[in-house]
């Protein structure tokens, strides 16, 4: 399976939309598994974004202290 491009800004958006969504109880049960499944890709999407923009940021930051 392709990993999908999605922007973090766009991935943190339709996580909060979700959430609005859920607290609202505005989702059916069936309709709930499957955000909840979408959720669950948008984070690791987040999450590897930010691991890989803290590495480059650590390389960039041990480079101008040599």
């Amino acid at each position: 399976m392709a990993k999908e491009k999605v922007s973090y800004e766009d991935a943190v958006a339709e996580i909060e939309s979700t959430l609005e969504k859920i607290e609202k109880g505005d989702l059916g049960v069936d309709e709930l598994t499957e955000r909840v499944s979408r959720i669950t890709a948008l984070l690791k999407i987040c999450r590897d974004r930010l691991y890989h923009t803290e590495e480059q940021i650590d390389k960039i930051l041990d480079k101008t202290e040599e």
